[in-house]
């Protein structure tokens, strides 16, 4: 049977236009442990589009979750299936993007307001597929009252046999708030998340939303069966090696910052032949050096040579022979 408590203790959010296959193998070379997320991939662009674009991954990202979004069942059902033929070890119902454009498509967070909807999806997907299908959602949209709506929504797809529910502590507002501007104004509220989590000890409940730092991760999985990091994964993407023992308790050698340079410069080659940029790949390293010294030449060095048409590879490795050893060597 899987241990659901512990394959989602330390998990890497979904991040549309950021967690890529190019950033979840750079993320693989940080963390050992955590469970990675792909980009949210429309349902109908699965079974319409380029799958092995859309869908190709490397073997090292694992354990990898993909995540849809969608709202009918049937077309949902049939990418999931697609999905875990292509070997993803999870498929996630996205509830929680606030965007128009997923608006407009009626799924993502403005499914809060459709429960029966979402339970629907998540039957006929649990039914297509062997591997687990999870729920990523919002506390609730507008002016829902979380307190009535987050325990019902929860419920109704637990009745429908849901296990897996990764809560993004904030609300949505649908209207008059950005994407960006809703995942950092309206308020947290994390003891919502840990009283639905004691009146329901039975489901996994992952918390996102928030998480910044090492301890204070630590200190919700006193609470809670885990955590999601978001924009501090890849803003701070060496702190994962620090999550990996703090979390997971994995312990022994972590990659050095060269070391994950010198394996990335390796990918980009790789890439090269398959008609990849550098600058694909490299865009997502920026914040390896984050707090070190040189990070801020780093980040000049692969926004502007990184972008040149003739760039390569050597342009990572050139650039470690401006570092300062401290900086790559050192712990995070």
């Amino acid at each position: 049977m899987t241990d659901y408590t512990s394959d989602w203790k330390f998990c890497i959010a979904p991040m549309i236009d950021w967690t890529d296959r190019h950033c979840r193998f750079f993320h693989r070379q940080i963390t050992r442990g955590a469970r990675l997320y792909t980009e949210m991939i429309v349902a109908d662009a699965i079974l319409r589009g380029d799958r092995d674009y859309l869908l190709g991954f490397d073997e090292i990202e694992h354990p990898v979750a993909l995540q849809l979004g969608g709202s009918d069942p049937e077309t949902m059902a049939d990418a999931a299936r697609i999905g875990a033929d292509y070997g993803y070890d999870e498929i996630n119902i996205n509830v929680g993007c606030p965007s128009d454009r997923v608006q407009s498509g009626a799924f993502g967070a403005c499914l809060m307001r459709e429960p029966q909807l979402v339970a629907d999806c998540y039957r006929a997907m649990a039914g297509a597929v062997d591997v687990p299908v999870t729920v990523k959602c919002r506390i609730g949209v507008d002016d829902q009252d979380p307190e009535e709506v987050l325990p019902g929504f929860v419920d109704l797809l637990a009745d429908a046999g849901c296990k897996v529910f990764i809560i993004h502590a904030r609300k949505a507002w649908l209207q008059g708030l950005s994407p960006k501007e809703n995942r950092i104004i309206p308020p947290l509220d994390y003891d919502l998340v840990y009283r639905l989590k004691q009146a329901r000890p039975d489901l996994t409940i992952v918390l996102n939303g928030g998480i910044t730092e090492p301890d204070a991760a630590a200190g919700h999985l006193e609470k809670l069966d885990g955590v999601m990091i978001g924009r501090a994964a890849y803003e701070n993407p060496y702190m994962l090696s620090q999550l990996d023992e703090k979390l997971l308790g994995l312990t022994g050698e972590t990659a050095s910052r060269r070391a994950v340079v010198e394996a990335m410069a390796t990918y980009i080659d790789q890439q090269a032949g398959r008609g990849v940029r550098p600058h694909n790949v490299a865009r997502h390293m920026l914040g390896l050096f984050h707090g070190q010294p040189g990070a801020r030449r780093w980040r000049q060095t692969l926004t502007v040579e990184g972008t040149r048409p003739d760039a390569d590879a050597s342009v990572l490795l050139r650039s470690l022979d401006e570092l300062p050893a401290a900086a790559l060597e050192g712990a995070a």
